[in-house]
């Protein structure tokens, strides 16, 4: 296990881009934990590090070693929580890339549920999308992807893919309140209030106007779904979000909810995803599947 704390130095190390950060992450002292370095590049005999002004990078060879002492680090906690799960401890950690969307709501759900029946498991969140999320799994900082852009490399294995409508979301009192459905054209009579470029939701609203050959223009852009929900339950704005993000009590929050009607093909698609080949945890790999379950057991379409 020696060994073990070692590659967990040299991974901070690449995290921080800093000795002196690492250090203070790992309570030892810049001075111990550059020794520890200095000491392995020698047994190796290549640095792993390049040393700058500010801080320090990897070498060419350093990202070469960081893979593999990555994957050790992940193989290990897999083991571990095997052996745990073998004793009846059921202890251990999951990491989940995901998108904001999943955030208020369906992840903080299913956490919650998987901790009553396994207390001693911790979970890490990070907020991620697209090539953010794939490249969390990439460096181990992630276990699974949760997002609504497909991680098209075949470095990535899709675990499940589930259609996710978009809605409309408006004040109670909204003239499009209480409808079964609305299209785009109707809603793009009022003002608009849109998350920004680089979500799903906007990427799939963009193209639903360049069919109707509409241009965009939000009275509001923002990077918080929580920020627009407020924001059009106070006005006459319209705001969009995916199913899996619209709360149940929108209504107590003075808003209401409209299935959006974007024509033939265009649905919000919510990815699960791994690395492909890893091996997970127990922990990471059970909640995996309850996911799987819970969205499953939805309305959505799983294909």
């Amino acid at each position: 296990m020696r060994n073990l704390a070692l590659y967990h130095y040299v991974d901070a190390i690449a995290r921080a881009g800093s000795i002196r950060k690492a250090a203070e992450t790992l309570a030892l002292t810049p001075s111990a934990l550059n020794r520890r370095v200095l000491a392995l590049e020698q047994e190796l005999g290549v640095p792993i590090f390049e040393r700058l002004g500010r801080g320090v990078r990897l070498s060419t060879a350093g990202e070469l070693i960081i893979d593999l002492f990555r994957k050790q680090l992940a193989e290990a906690e897999r083991v571990k929580t095997q052996i745990a799960d073998l004793s009846g401890l059921r202890r251990g950690g999951a990491s989940i890339a995901c998108s904001q969307a999943v955030l208020p709501y369906f992840l903080p759900r299913e956490i919650h549920a998987y901790q009553r029946a396994h207390p001693g498991v911790t979970f890490q969140v990070r907020v991620r999308d697209g090539e953010a999320a794939g490249r969390a799994l990439l460096d181990y900082s992630a276990d699974i992807a949760l997002v609504f852009e497909p991680l098209h490399s075949s470095d990535f294995q899709t675990i499940l893919s589930v259609r996710q409508p978009i809605h409309a979301l408006m004040a109670r009192d909204h003239p499009l309140a209480g409808r079964a459905r609305v299209r785009l054209s109707e809603c793009m009579e009022f003002p608009l209030a849109l998350p920004s470029a680089p979500y799903a939701v906007r990427t799939l609203l963009q193209i639903a106007a360049n069919r109707i050959s509409r241009r965009l223009e939000p009275v509001v852009e923002a990077e918080s779904y929580v920020f627009l929900r407020n924001f059009v339950a106070q006005s006459r704005a319209i705001a969009f979000e995916l199913q899996i993000g619209v709360p149940q009590e929108l209504g107590a929050q003075g808003a209401a909810s409209v299935p959006l009607d974007l024509g033939s093909g265009l649905e919000g698609l919510l990815h699960l995803a791994q690395l492909r080949g890893r091996t997970l945890s127990v922990a990471a790999a059970r909640f995996a599947d309850q996911l799987v379950q819970a969205l499953s057991d939805g309305e959505a379409e799983v294909f």
